[in-house]
């Protein structure tokens, strides 16, 4: 039998949540900012032979942007099926012409056709705009997107791309258990899936979330190739450059 302690506490965590802790849908503006510093550092690379294709990417990204503000101007909780296929093709524009950058910035390491200090800057800013597109691609992936994350039950969700801590502690103690996804109802937002490119750039392996489907398994395999490719280029020429 349960003391009278575990029911009231088993009460309370079963207890519905009131109107000021129910669930809100995730506002769009912190996918916003890394957007808008995504784009600023795709444009701001100085890369002659990619000016083409990062110049057509960026006008396709503004055009797609367009009706995805509109639909949802503030808070991520309005999809049709356009939408939701148009903000995939979104995030896969972003990942592909970074691609662009990635793979002149690694030839012109390779060969040595650029001065140290630019390219050593155009991979810094390739690398951070790696992170932030990959990152919002998993975010637009994972269970449905954010919208469906932000408003569906969490019995309608759709299969998940990922694990987070937060969906296996609800056995953990107490001030750990509260704010896990059965008893809080968590769900992830764009700055966990930030979290999750940036530790699979920098450590090539997944350090927060792991990737259930193999979908996500092979999309971290490239963005962990391309940021291990990446630094290690850059490190040999840093040292060659202080040699």
């Amino acid at each position: 039998m349960r003391s009278d302690a575990e029911d009231a506490t088993a009460s309370t965590d079963d207890a519905p949540a009131s109107p000021a802790q129910e669930r809100r849908a995730e506002t769009r503006w912190a996918a916003f900012a890394g957007i808008v510093v995504a784009a600023v550092l795709t444009a701001l690379v100085q890369q002659p032979e990619t000016a083409v294709g990062r110049t057509i990417g960026l006008i396709a990204l503004a055009a797609m942007a367009v009706p995805l503000f509109v639909i949802n101007p503030h808070r991520l909780d309005r999809q049709t099926q356009w939408s939701r296929v148009l903000a995939i093709v979104f995030s896969a524009v972003l990942v592909l012409v970074n691609q662009l950058g990635v793979a002149n910035v690694v030839v012109r390491l390779i060969d040595g056709s650029a001065d140290g200090a630019s390219v050593l800057l155009e991979a810094a800013q390739v690398w951070i705009t790696n992170v932030i597109a990959f990152g919002l691609l998993y975010w637009e992936l994972d269970r449905g997107g954010p919208v469906a994350r932000g408003t569906l039950p969490r019995r309608e969700l759709p299969l998940a791309d990922f694990a987070f801590p937060q969906d296996d502690e609800e056995d953990a103690s107490h001030e750990v258990a509260a704010g896990s996804s059965r008893r809080a109802d968590w769900r992830p937002g764009f700055v966990d899936y930030l979290y999750v490119s940036l530790t699979n750039t920098m450590a090539f392996s997944p350090t927060d979330a792991m990737p259930l489907r193999s979908r996500t398994k092979l999309l971290m395999s490239v963005q962990a190739l391309t940021g291990f490719v990446l630094l290690a280029l850059v490190i040999s020429r840093a040292v060659n450059i202080l040699a």
